[in-house]
């Protein structure tokens, strides 16, 4: 059997095949008050796309390096949509906009041979719960029943019947946190070279799993998670395997169809995409109730940070920007300040008009503002502070996980007492530590650093601390799911319900 990714001899001598490639990535949590606005997000069209993946680490990158290696193929780029962050539920008009541009170019595209879209899979609006599947389902209508499409998706991607009824093939991370976007981008491209050049036959099976999950356990490269993903892994490169893995869903994007699913896809042996599915979803489920956060308390926390004698780790996962929050948490701050927290403390927080009042001030000046709580002020009381402008800036860098451009809006550092506070006027993600990084503040340098964001790589935060703390604080992504108030996903669902029954029912799609 020849291994995938090897070229036929005839191969260069074959027809051009134009392919199309667009994206779509967002999450969004549902408990954000902010609806998401069109200048949330940025928008590339046409030959843009490939600057904009040039020397990045992206799905897109990864794919457009596979379809490059094949002289007969000609990429046709289509649309490129990217929320500048995670964020609350896209608004009815952007919900337009944004989805009427990525179809007009694929409406524009002429005399394709096939399709790759790099989705997320947690993207909700006001009036469509599965953005992703609406837009596979609206293109197939444009393309016909025929042409073959490939997806790749984040493994918080919420699963839907439509997206899976739509596309010929599918692939997922096998990491979290991510660090394998270019690989999964890669994955689904070679799939689709392979379905172009009628050497496979896809069949995808699914089995739902009623189930929300959170915590280290997640960690693929040391949690319970990782060895499940791990066989699926085994499954995807073993002869015959095309695809597998897990999607755990975005607990925070509160759609009917949340929850957890098993893929497996094989080539032509659907049987066997069952069987395997089934074997993925039962390990699962025989864990899941091991996969949740352990909270401690937030006045528990802050005495522990405050007896501590190394640096500490607050992490504010309720407040974390990647996962659609709002970014306006004052919590762990307003307890520490409240206490009479007297260690060094860098935090992270959205408060446009605190940073419109350094900027008036200027670098040098002290004033009076609040911070927190212009966002969500039903979770969050506003905190005054006299503080001192440090540093101004127009909030644009660049990520150190995967070198984009990261745009936070005119920023402002303030200084009051020991806590040094960047203060943006836009959520950003905080999975690493660029933010900090490119207004003069290292993290290891405080004794307490606020971090808002659930889990990231070990060297940006970790690496020599002498205490994490995952802090049970309000907020619309917090890990202490039964506090967000579900009110559209089916029930009865792990954790929100006791005693949820499951009886695995695989589906097929494709094939």
């Amino acid at each position: 059997m020849r291994k995938l990714g090897e070229r036929r001899p005839s191969e260069s001598r074959r027809g051009v095949k134009r392919i199309l490639v667009s994206e779509c990535k967002q999450e969004i949590s549902s408990f954000n008050p902010l609806l998401g606005q069109y200048e949330d997000f940025t928008v590339h069209h046409g030959a843009e796309i490939f600057n904009l993946h040039r020397n990045v680490r992206s799905e897109m990158a990864g794919a457009l390096a596979v379809f490059a290696a094949y002289p007969y193929i000609e990429v046709v780029p289509g649309t490129s949509i990217r929320g500048i962050t995670s964020g609350g539920t896209l608004a009815k008009p952007a919900f337009r906009r944004l989805t009427g541009e990525f179809l007009d170019s694929v409406r524009a595209a002429r005399e394709l041979d096939g399709i790759y879209f790099s989705l997320h899979g947690s993207f909700a609006a006001e009036t469509e719960p599965d953005i992703e599947g609406y837009l596979l389902e609206e293109t197939r209508r444009i393309v016909g029943p025929d042409l073959p499409i490939a997806v790749s998706l984040d493994l918080h991607g919420v699963l839907t019947e439509r997206i899976l009824a739509n596309c010929d093939l599918l692939t997922v991370y096998h990491t979290y946190p991510h660090v394998d976007f270019y690989e999964t981008g890669e994955r689904a491209a070679r799939l689709l070279v392979h379905l172009l050049n009628k050497e496979i036959r896809p069949v995808m099976a699914r089995v739902p799993i009623p189930a929300l999950v959170r915590g280290d356990e997640l960690i693929t490269a040391t949690g319970l998670f990782g060895q499940i993903v791990r066989k699926a892994q085994e499954m995807e490169r073993s002869p015959g395997g095309l695809s597998a893995g897990m999607f755990i869903g975005n607990p925070f994007t509160d759609v009917p169809d949340l929850g957890s699913n098993a893929l497996v896809v094989t080539d032509g042996e659907p049987e066997r995409a069952v069987r395997q599915a089934m074997e993925l979803a039962a390990d699962f489920w025989q864990v899941h109730e091991k996969l949740q956060s352990r909270l401690v308390g937030l006045l528990e926390s802050v005495r522990l940070a405050a007896s501590a004698t190394g640096r500490v780790v607050l992490t504010d996962a309720a407040d974390a920007t990647s996962s659609g929050a709002s970014g306006d948490s004052n919590a762990i701050l307003r307890a520490l300040v409240e206490a009479d927290f007297r260690r060094s403390t860098l935090a992270p927080i959205v408060d446009p008009p605190a940073v419109e009042a350094a900027f008036r001030a200027g670098v040098g000046a002290r004033i009076r503002v609040t911070v927190g709580g212009v966002i969500d002020p039903r979770r969050f009381v506003p905190l005054p502070l006299e503080a001192e402008a440090v540093m101004l800036s127009n909030g644009r860098f660049h990520s150190e996980s995967h070198g984009g451009e990261w745009n936070a809006g005119r920023t402002a550092v303030l200084k009051s007492a020991n806590f040094v506070l960047v203060v943006t006027s836009r959520a950003v993600s905080l999975y690493d530590r660029s933010l900090f990084l490119a207004h003069g503040q290292d993290p290891a340098r405080f004794d307490a650093v606020i971090v808002k964001s659930p889990h990231c790589q070990p060297q940006f935060f970790d690496e020599g601390a002498e205490l994490m703390l995952n802090v049970d604080a309000p907020g619309s992504s917090s890990a202490n799911l039964q506090s967000l108030g579900h009110r559209v996903c089916k029930r009865p669902i792990f954790p929100l319900d006791p005693n949820v029954p499951w009886t695995p029912q695989p589906q097929i799609f494709g094939g």
